[in-house]
């Protein structure tokens, strides 16, 4: 009885995963529309959003924590 409820278990996971992998796709092609209308509309230039982009990625890249 306990291999079929990790089964179950396992079948749940997968379907959670599937789930979560169209979300990304959505929240992805959203922010991606996002971006292009704000540049369409000379809100903000590739160039500022690559900056900024790096910007966070250092800030990410750091550990928050200082080392002693």
């Amino acid at each position: 009885m306990e291999s079929s409820l990790n089964s179950m278990d396992l079948v749940q996971f997968i379907g959670k995963l599937g789930d979560l992998k169209d979300e990304h796709y959505h929240l992805t092609l959203t922010l991606s529309a996002l971006i292009e209308l704000m540049i369409e509309k000379e809100l903000i230039t590739r160039r500022e959003l690559e900056g900024k982009m790096s910007e966070l990625d250092q800030l990410m890249i750091r550990s928050p924590y200082p080392m002693a």
